[in-house]
């Protein structure tokens, strides 16, 4: 193989465990709480993305990348575990069924207006694993001489991955309301916690697979906290009926 062809290879495969991250809350929030606030966000995102990686190019490799990681991780934590919260509220209430209907009224946003929770959510995600992806490009293509292919790998990665998330994005619509509010509240609540803790200085084992652990963790201690929920209710309806 080629070393051009190792490039490309690597960089494609580096830059797709970013881009799924990137696609996974875009996806989740737009399905969540609405596509147009969350396509504004993930643009804005995009557009100065390209704006930074145009000005600085290869100097891309000095910017701190863990403050960053501090303030993306602390903001999806702030909202990740508002939803968690309910999720877990609303499925405890109503079952893995959930609820099929009108969104609560919280969490409406008028059509005229912009949701701005997701178009943070969505602008500061693909900002963050954006900037990632150009700093693996950089690094991979620039160390081996080959940036122009790793250019071309990196960019590969985010339309594939960004293809099949919105391919599958009938199927995540399907899932009940309550039942996907409390998927994406772990999702969101999972990578808050690794990328504030990793911009921190954490040093996570496995990298970027940590975060499918830290998936199952806040989705046992959910379940855990929906039979607390439901063991509750039904101590406050024997109280009452007693």
């Amino acid at each position: 193989m080629t070393g051009a062809a190792i490039v490309l290879l690597t960089t494609f495969l580096a830059s797709s465990v970013e881009a799924i991250e990137m696609v996974t809350i875009v996806v989740g929030v737009g399905v969540t709480r609405g596509w147009r606030s969350t396509l504004l966000g993930a643009g804005a995102g995009l557009a100065l993305l390209v704006v930074i990686v145009a000005a600085l190019g290869a100097a891309l490799t000095a910017i701190p990348i863990g403050p960053l990681r501090v303030l993306v991780g602390a903001l999806l934590l702030l909202f990740g575990l508002q939803w968690f919260r309910k999720g877990i509220v609303r499925v405890a209430a109503h079952g893995l069924a959930g609820y099929r209907g009108q969104a609560p009224q919280d969490e409406e946003v008028l059509s005229t207006g912009v949701d701005w929770t997701s178009f943070v959510l969505a602008f500061k995600g693909v900002l963050l694993e954006g900037l990632e992806v150009a700093l693996i490009v950089v690094s991979f293509g620039a160390s081996a001489g080959h940036l122009g292919t790793a250019i071309v790998a990196g960019a590969a990665a985010i339309v594939v991955v960004g293809a099949i998330g919105f391919a599958v994005n009938p199927l995540v619509a399907r899932i009940p309301r309550s039942l996907l509010q409390l998927i994406v509240g772990t999702m969101l609540t999972s990578f808050g916690t690794f990328w504030a803790l990793e911009g921190l200085g954490v040093s996570w084992p496995q990298s970027d697979a940590d975060i499918a652990a830290l998936i199952a963790f806040y989705g046992l201690s959910a379940l855990a906290f929906i039979g607390i929920e439901r063991r509750s209710a039904r101590g406050t309806l024997n109280a009452v009926t007693s």
